[in-house]
């Protein structure tokens, strides 16, 4: 082929080859079985194998040709074993070995492997573009020669238009994978979007121990890389405290990306945690990176982690141990480099103990476990967190500066939140919708409140109360008598004496139950 002939079909060829590079899983592959079937026409050959650079080592990358059998997929070259490669690579230039090469140099890159006859026709194509290395092309033919250096030059242009190409696939699957990793994040946000809760003052500025505990413990924790466990009863914000962990720790600025494990479809749970390769069951018509790869370098956090599926708890026990994830259809695991924080309303060493949960998975998720107050426990703070909520509701109710009247969180103190914030955001809302302007009335919560739920009553002494609890029933009756005496807590005829309790236990028990010592309480 003359030198026109091959600038011809070399323009046609690169325009094809332009195609592949398009950053899809199998581009490369394409585009280097292509790059060999055209090389053959300006160097015939009886094997050409293309190998990529890793390290030291030269891995068999693809390869064509009459002696090309499944086994070369596998052979390695120690670069250090063939200086005239290393020589090759540096100098960007093809180099044709000669009978004497192999007998006194470097030998052939094959010894040992396949025999070819002394002096036959061997050359190496170096593919380099730029600054980017990715390895060589070897050419061979069992005929005994050489090749014409007029074939050299077109292979070695040759070598950097196939390198020049490598480039640009590369370039566009590291696009790709983070386009799908957006995805995976965007995808995971979207699925939260109806389930995040207003969970606020979840820590914030609390006059509960208890939470402030649970404050300083966070803020110990989130500067390490350990597993977390958050426990609590659902609404109590175990979303918002895993946020406030991952925004504190080195990680923050990286993708916090949160997954509900009893909201996902179990069929679709291990691919949706560990990706899927293009093809590995029916519907996979392209790849997927899967959570733990969006999460990569920031944090995943698994909601309801006793939900998970037994079957996958052992490939999140891997996940977690070795730091790398196999997905569906895949050969190789993939490392990534990710803090799990998982959360749990449920009893998970009740569970281990059932079967329904891996002991070993229990231990390595619980190694600092965090505790979260349910709002009955810390009705001290309700003012402050509904402050906070009534500011998050006013955009979505359209009413600027809502608040509360008095009857109003009066009201709201007598109830027990048995769904915890997320049951109090709701009947924030419900009120802010009712409210005639920016205060929300006593009213306006009575008239929504849920079907044999307790309504607060329009007033002390007004319509005949519903059924409350046993501690309900205790609250009201410290409530009375600390009012009957003031809000005097010691001494004849303080309350402690009239409830026959000590000073200090009744003290406690008014911090439990919410109550104040003020004659309003």
């Amino acid at each position: 082929m003359n030198l026109d002939d091959w600038v011809a079909a070399s323009t046609h060829e690169l325009a094809d080859l332009a195609q592949l590079a398009d950053g899809t899983p199998d581009a490369l592959d394409e585009l280097l079985q292509r790059g060999l079937e055209w090389l053959g026409r300006i160097a015939p050959y009886d094997l050409a194998v293309v190998f990529e650079l890793e390290g030291p080592l030269l891995r068999a990358k693809a390869g064509r040709g009459s002696l090309f059998r499944p086994e070369v997929r596998e052979y390695r070259i120690h670069l250090d074993r063939f200086p005239s490669l290393r020589l090759a690579i540096e100098e960007r230039r093809c180099r044709v070995f000669t009978e004497d090469d192999h007998a006194h140099g470097d030998g052939d890159l094959f010894d040992g492997f396949m025999d070819f006859p002394h002096g036959h026709a061997c050359m190496i194509v170096p593919l380099v573009t730029g600054s980017e290395v990715f390895g060589v092309m070897s050419i061979d033919r069992a005929r005994c020669g050489h090749y014409p250096s007029a074939v050299v030059d077109l292979a070695e242009v040759f070598g950097r238009l196939l390198a020049l190409s490598i480039h640009c696939i590369r370039q566009n699957q590291k696009l790709a994978r983070a386009s799908l990793e957006s995805e995976e994040r965007a995808a995971a946000l979207a699925r939260r979007i109806g389930e995040i809760t207003e969970d606020a003052s979840v820590l914030g500025d609390s006059d509960n121990a208890q939470v402030r505990e649970l404050a300083r413990q966070a803020v110990l924790v989130a500067q390490t890389s350990s597993t977390v466990l958050l426990i609590g009863e659902t609404g109590t914000g175990k979303e918002r405290l895993a946020r406030f962990i991952h925004e504190k720790s080195p990680r923050g600025k990286r993708p916090f990306v949160p997954v509900n494990c009893a909201a996902l479809p179990s069929g679709t749970l291990e691919s949706e945690l560990f990706g899927h390769e293009r093809g590995a069951f029916s519907g996979a018509l392209r790849a997927r990176p899967g959570l733990f790869r969006a999460a990569d370098g920031g944090t995943l956090f698994l909601d309801e982690i006793g939900e998970l599926p037994l079957d996958l708890q052992g490939k999140l026990l891997r996940a977690l141990q070795e730091g790398e994830v196999l997905p569906v259809g895949a050969e190789q695991p993939i490392r990534v480099s990710v803090r799990v924080l998982a959360a749990t309303h449920v009893d998970l060493e009740q569970a281990v103990a059932a079967g329904r949960f891996r002991g070993d998975l229990y231990y390595r998720l619980s190694v600092y476990p965090l505790r979260l107050v349910p709002l009955r426990e810390r009705m001290e703070d309700l003012p402050a967190i509904c402050r906070v909520l009534l500011e998050e509701l006013s955009a979505r109710v359209g009413k600027a500066s809502l608040r509360l009247s008095a009857g109003a969180e009066e009201a709201l103190r007598q109830h027990d939140y048995p769904g915890n914030i997320r049951e109090l955001s709701n009947i924030l809302e419900r009120g802010a919708i009712r409210a005639a302007a920016g205060t929300i009335e006593r009213a306006d919560l009575a008239l929504f409140a849920p079907p044999g739920r307790k309504r607060p009553a329009s007033s002390e002494g007004g319509a005949t109360e519903a059924l409350v609890s046993l501690a309900e029933n205790e609250r009201r009756h410290i409530q009375r008598v600390l009012r009957a005496t003031g809000g005097r807590i010691y001494g004849e005829g303080g309350a402690a004496e009239i409830l026959g309790l000590p000073p200090t236990t009744l003290q406690s028990r008014m911090k439990r139950l919410g109550l104040r010592r003020e004659t309003n309480a």
